[in-house]
């Protein structure tokens, strides 16, 4: 026999002796013959059924399957069953990950069992006959739950029915929609479609058309349909709008008396320049002792969403705001976010603070958490606090708009700014001496006409201002924090906690940089986070800065909401929460309900409860960080798109075996490269150097190597952009 025939023969007896177990382990209590077995595997040729009775014997005298009766077989009691979840690759294939197990379980397509991305599965993990293989391979016995049931899709009509094609290249199925549920969709249209059902023996699910978005490529059909994908909404049901819209908003006498009145302190917030919710605000006054009192006034949101109401169920369910590229998706209605809530100057507002005396030193020597009236006296734009730090004096610089206030009143303001900037200063320098971790990542920001058309880019950087204010939350939201963490007994609380690095990840993060000539020195947790905040510093304004940047990001544990305390990792904190934004994320809503809950004496919540909130609010969040990163990738394709025959320097920031990506140096645009599409050689993935390598000519293409790039294609649709590699960059 051939070596070929060999190879087919061995194949062919593999899937066989898979299939016999699948047959026997999907009905444990029932016995077959081969007839029954063959007929279930669409086995009918004679050297098929051959084979069959051979392995049945085999399986049996092996004690891996048992004959119960002369000729009839039956699964022995296994456990090799797990709980996992289905993570779909571009063919069709599947791996589902089980925390069991310490590797995943590769799932053929034709074992599938209709499970689709990011279900919770049953799999039946296949006994590893061959010793030397290291993959673990199983089949999808039962679906426990389903991910989601709504896609995003373009409409194929047919005469009397539609089939829609899903973007998503994860879903490897079209969806079935008959005539009558198609809900005014025509052929091409972008809509969202629900499944209804996936009859036993149809290849592809029924579904129905709930939203027609509009013709692809289109700037609104793509936002919306964005948010769709992650099943994130766009506008508030009528019934929650009305129920806000008639809340008692006003400032009442009655109300002030319950509250600790800080109207007659100065009070400004500093913001960025086209921010419309204000959630935060400082007061800064000089006490008779020399030291300082410094406010962090937050909006009380909680005042206004109170447990059980429609506004309440709207905003868990959010769970945040989403920031979108052209947009914000507001967790509250308007009335609240941008008016009631919303911390505007020369307006009285409810809030709910953390007031420190603090000296020079910047020390807490006292503290006072609760509910308050504040006043807020003035609002600055973030490049209008910078101009009052940039200056040599206490003269406020002209171009800092001044009009409309007393001079007096504005030097007082500069002078707490100026202050607090320095107190700032001090707080981080602690954090940093106490191993927090300095992330000052690039955002990349579009200058946007009014069509919404890109017109150029720019890069946000963190500079003093924002970094006073940031240093000011951090200081209210570990205080509260700790305020409940250390009360006996224990209280139920949320925290935001994050996890140390994992090991092997800090490992791949060192592969990779030790080709910049970076190193990362593993001896211990504190050596560890010193030569990571080396790292961030030595790559700042280096063409490698945002590709390090994001692989040093991607080594770090998530950041979750947990009433389990472990502390937080990056920011070098025993307690944290979050207090501070209480207008666009849940979980500061629920911090202000349980510090009054304790602040009026009463007995710990239940952990249950806020559990399974902090879950909820957690996955929302992972959701509305992928929507926000798709609207960005969304948002370069289409600057891109003007931008065609022209040649770009960029920087190798991911290698695959189908491709190379590269994200241009000069506006932080990633594309892709297609390994097929590189014609000089043929190149091969090798794994452990993060290269394609040429076979004949050695040639090299390795993360971090700078490149010449053309734009070759830009789809909207499928949010892909596609580059030509023109050569590498010359030294």
């Amino acid at each position: 026999m051939s070596r070929k025939k060999k190879r087919a023969e061995k194949h062919k007896t593999h899937e066989i002796t898979k299939g016999i177990f699948s047959v026997l382990e999907k009905n444990p209590e029932e016995s077959f013959n081969y007839k029954q077995i063959a007929s279930r595997l669409g086995i009918t040729d004679a050297s098929g059924r051959n084979l069959l009775i051979k392995k049945l014997v085999q399986l049996k005298e092996k004690k891996s399957i048992e004959e119960v009766e002369r000729g009839k077989y039956r699964a022995i009691p296994s456990l090799n069953y797990f709980t996992g979840r289905v993570d779909m690759t571009g063919r069709g294939n599947a791996y589902v990950v089980c925390e069991e197990l310490d590797q995943d379980v590769f799932v053929p397509s034709n074992m599938l069992g209709k499970a689709l991305h990011g279900d919770e599965v049953e799999v039946y993990v296949f006994p590893n006959r061959r010793r030397s293989s290291k993959k673990v391979e199983g089949e999808i016995t039962k679906i426990l739950s389903r991910k989601k049931m709504a896609f995003v899709g373009i409409v194929q009509m047919q005469k009397n029915f539609a089939f829609v094609l899903p973007t998503d290249f994860r879903m490897y199925t079209d969806i079935f929609v008959p005539k009558n549920k198609i809900n005014g969709a025509e052929n091409g249209d972008k809509v969202l479609v629900e499944i209804t059902e996936w009859p036993e023996k149809a290849d592809s699910p029924y579904g129905r058309i709930t939203e027609v978005f509009g013709r692809p490529g289109d700037h609104d059909t793509e936002i919306h349909a964005i948010l769709a994908e992650y099943g994130l909404p766009y506008t508030f049901p009528e019934e929650v709008e009305h129920f806000a819209n008639q809340l008692d908003t006003s400032i009442t006498e009655e109300e002030i008396k319950k509250r600790r009145d800080m109207r007659d302190v100065l009070t400004f917030t500093i913001d960025p320049r086209d921010a419309k919710d204000f959630d935060d605000a400082l007061s800064f006054r000089v006490l008779e002792n020399g030291n300082y009192e410094i406010g962090i006034h937050i909006a009380d949101v909680s005042h206004y969403v109170v447990p059980g109401t429609l506004l309440d169920d709207e905003a868990y369910n959010r769970a945040t705001s989403v920031y979108l590229v052209d947009r914000v998706v507001p967790m509250l209605p308007e009335i609240l976010s941008n008016n009631a809530c919303s911390l505007r100057p020369n307006e009285e507002k409810y809030t709910f603070s953390a007031v420190f005396e603090m000296n020079r030193k910047a020390e807490v020597l006292n503290q006072w958490f609760g509910r308050t009236v504040t006043y807020s006296d003035r609002r600055f734009a973030y490049e209008e606090a910078q101009a009052i730090l940039d200056t040599e004096s206490n003269k406020i610089p002209e171009e800092v708009s001044l009009t409309g206030k007393a001079y007096e009143v504005e030097q007082e303001v500069a002078d707490a700014i100026l202050t607090l900037d320095k107190l700032a200063k001090i707080m981080r320098s602690k954090r940093m001496l106490n191993g927090a971790i300095s992330f000052d990542k690039v955002e990349v920001k579009f200058h946007l006409n009014e069509e919404h058309v890109p017109t150029g880019v720019f890069f946000k950087e963190a500079k003093d201002s924002n970094k006073l204010i940031e240093e000011f939350m951090l200081l209210a939201n570990r205080k509260v924090a700790e305020f409940i963490g250390r009360k006996k007994p224990e209280k139920t609380f949320v925290y935001r906690v994050h996890d140390e690095p994992d090991e092997d990840k800090l490992i791949q993060l060192q592969g990779v940089i030790s080709k910049f000539g970076y190193s990362i020195n593993m001896k211990s947790r504190k050596t560890i986070t010193s030569s990571l905040n080396s790292l961030l510093t030595e790559v700042q304004g280096k063409k490698e800065q945002n590709l390090v940047d994001t692989l040093t990001i991607r080594s770090m544990s998530k950041a979750e909401y947990t009433t389990q305390n472990i502390g937080h990792y990056g920011l070098a904190f025993d307690y944290y929460t979050h207090f501070t934004s209480p207008i666009r994320r849940y979980p500061d809503v629920m911090v202000h309900r349980l510090l009054q809950h304790y602040l009026d004496g009463a007995e710990s919540a239940k952990e249950e409860e806020y559990e399974e909130k902090c879950r909820h609010s957690s996955s929302m969040e992972n959701l509305a960080v992928n929507a926000e990163r798709d609207s960005i990738k969304y948002m370069q394709i289409k600057f891109m798109d003007d931008h065609r025959e022209e040649e770009f320097v960029g920087v190798i920031s991911g290698v695959t075996e189908w491709g190379i990506y590269v994200e241009i140096v000069e506006n932080k645009c990633e594309g892709m490269i297609r390994t097929r599409d590189i014609k000089d050689d043929y190149y091969v993935f090798d794994e452990k150097q993060y290269a394609l390598v040429g076979e004949v000519t050695k040639n090299m293409y390795q993360l971090g190597d700078e490149v010449v790039v053309r734009v070759k294609n830009t789809d909207l649709v499928k949010r892909h952009l596609d580059f030509d590699l023109l050569g590498k960059a010359e030294e």
